[in-house]
């Protein structure tokens, strides 16, 4: 078996591969070489949209390999174009429109501001937020109101057929589909010998549970996540440093442990 498939790497964006507060990567760039120099197909995934993840994975030089983008509902192929079916974004944003009122204004969606505000939300710069407002099928926002209203909110989008998912920043609402999903597709095309997921947030959970190695990268801007399946018998770890640093350090060790570096 070659190198080319002897193992995946699935990794989150925000907060995992990329620093919460500087959005920067560069910490990460020693486990990065080293997966480049063993052929290592590195898959990002995320919700940011296709044209956000196609400049950031042209960047990272890992356009050889797919990317799972807006949490789950979409995969661009790799030196491809995500296919935008502008339709599931729309439908979305018409179930949202159609909640109660004070519902409604405690959800504040990417599709409710401008670009400029949309920057200021995310700590994007202004042409990044533009990419990030190009959607095909989902929707992230900021809650807004109590625990009691996005309870109600969250049952009133599921009578419609939209479900919720919880990022490090974003509560993301999308028609279905996840990452781990998506995940699962993709090791089944390409039937990697080994598999290593890294997240840091309850959206990258079901992934992380599906992969020989889990890994939850630690951000100080969120809860820790609960304890996960698998965590107890070393399947799942936890790193102690945060964001890129973290990541870096817990890839080099997995190489470390699975004899490939």
């Amino acid at each position: 078996m070659t190198n080319l498939h002897r193992l995946m790497v699935f990794t989150d964006l925000d907060g995992t591969l990329i620093d919460h507060v500087t959005y920067r990567w560069d910490a990460a760039q020693q486990a990065l070489t080293a997966l480049q120099r063993l052929s290592t197909a590195v898959v990002l995934a995320s919700s940011k949209t296709a044209a956000e993840i196609g400049a950031l994975r042209s960047d990272l030089e890992l356009e050889d390999w797919p990317a799972i983008v807006e949490n789950g509902a979409g995969i661009l192929s790799p030196h491809g174009k995500c296919v935008q079916q502008a339709a599931h974004y729309q439908a979305v944003r018409s179930v949202l429109d159609g909640l109660p009122g004070p519902l409604r204004r405690c959800f504040r969606g990417f599709g409710d501001v401008t670009a400029d505000q949309l920057a200021e939300m995310t700590g994007l710069a202004l042409p990044q937020a533009k990419l990030a407002q190009q959607r095909a099928f989902s929707e992230p926002g900021q809650w807004l109101g109590t625990a009691q209203q996005r309870s109600d909110f969250l049952a009133y989008l599921l009578e419609q057929g939209v479900t919720a998912q919880q990022g490090g920043r974003f509560l993301t609402l999308s028609f279905g589909g996840n990452k781990a999903d998506q995940l699962l597709k993709i090791v089944q095309s390409y039937q990697p010998q080994h598999t290593i997921a890294l997240g840091d947030a309850p959206n990258d959970i079901q992934m992380l549970e599906n992969v020989d190695f889990g890994v939850v990268v630690t951000n100080p801007h969120r809860a820790p996540l609960p304890l996960l399946k698998g965590e107890a018998r070393g399947q799942i770890l936890r790193t102690k440093e945060a964001g890129p640093v973290g990541w870096n350090t817990a890839v080099l060790q997995l190489l470390d442990r699975l004899h490939m570096k």
